[in-house]
């Protein structure tokens, strides 16, 4: 009996010491106090209440302290709760304290939180990055087609990190410079001689106006010759004056066609009236001979006379010989 209960106490014991040691960091403890950073027990604990890992605290805690850099612990845990990652600010303070780059636990702590990678900014900033632009096409004053691409060497600029434009604004302010530099140019002959106005160009224009980016150099990478737009632009239009002409003409032709065609039924409405009316003659005889209005010697000599405009009509009709 008395051995059950020993077996008893001792797991108790047992599963009382297991969940201590993995609800209370005491080995992260041992390791803070190892490398001079004091770190309380109770601090620790207060941690898993407010739910929040001890060793994303304590082990860039130690980092920083080894490199020199003073943070409080309250600072890192409250970054944490607010979404950040405190290794990685912890690691950008110590390569800006490397680089002799001026960087507050404040500032990257916004970057941070931003949503930029702020240890990726600090070594833009020691290691400048090279962006290239797609293939930029713009036409010269003498209709020809010049595509261009170029390299932008830029360098970030930390104190602008926070609310600064991105890379695809300094492509897109560079692709504008291209455009215009060429489309200024009086033969693309200008452009292929003197690749470097390009860059001249758009470096004085400013482009890094509200970036997160300083522009060190602008390279024109290549430049090759594309389309005609110029020649083929007086092609279309010539195309489409051609297609307007053509129906302009075919509007004319339909318009000669329905004025024809009203003339025809004009003159068919005459004749029909015509023959109504000779027909009417002959009723109009037989009256006027009924009633005693013409005579006998009368109708004669109009059957004469009708003969005889018959007989010129058909002389007249006759084929000269």
């Amino acid at each position: 009996m008395d051995t059950i209960v020993i077996i008893v106490i001792l797991l108790a014991i047992l599963i009382f010491l297991c969940l201590f040691f993995s609800f209370v960091p005491v080995a992260l403890w041992i390791s803070a106090l190892a490398a001079n950073v004091h770190v309380g027990i109770l601090t620790l604990v207060g941690m898993r209440l407010r739910r929040v890992i001890p060793s994303r605290i304590v082990n860039p805690l130690i980092k920083a302290t080894k490199a020199g850099i003073e943070l409080p612990i309250n600072k890192l845990e409250a970054h944490y709760l607010a979404g950040g990652n405190v290794d990685r600010v912890v690691n950008a303070l110590i390569a800006a304290q490397r680089a002799d780059i001026p960087l507050e636990f404040e500032r990257a702590a916004a970057i941070d939180l931003a949503g930029r990678d702020v240890l990726e900014a600090v070594q833009m900033t020691v290691n400048p990055k090279v962006i290239e632009t797609p293939v930029v096409a713009a036409v010269a004053k003498d209709g020809i087609e010049v595509k261009a691409k170029a390299k932008v060497t830029v360098r970030a600029n930390i104190d602008r990190l926070v609310g600064g434009a991105g890379e695809q604004t300094i492509i897109a302010r560079v692709g504008e410079g291209v455009v215009t530099t060429i489309g200024s140019a009086e033969t693309h002959k200008e452009v292929l001689e003197n690749p470097d106005r390009i860059s001249q160009n758009v470096l004085m224009k400013g482009l890094e106006s509200g970036t997160a980016f300083e522009i060190l150099s602008i390279d024109i990478a290549d430049v090759d010759v594309g389309r005609n737009i110029g020649a083929q632009l007086q092609t279309d239009q010539a195309e489409a004056d051609k297609r307007i002409a053509q129906a302009k003409a075919e509007e004319r032709r339909a318009m000669a066609v329905a004025r024809e065609q009203e003339m025809v039924a004009a003159v068919q409405e005459m004749r029909a009236k015509v023959v109504e009316a000779e027909a009417e003659v002959p009723k109009a005889m037989a009256a006027a001979l009924r009633d005693g209005k013409l005579g006998v010697m009368d109708y004669y000599n109009m059957k004469n006379v009708i003969a005889d405009t018959q007989m010129r009509n058909s002389i007249a009709a006759q084929p000269n010989e």
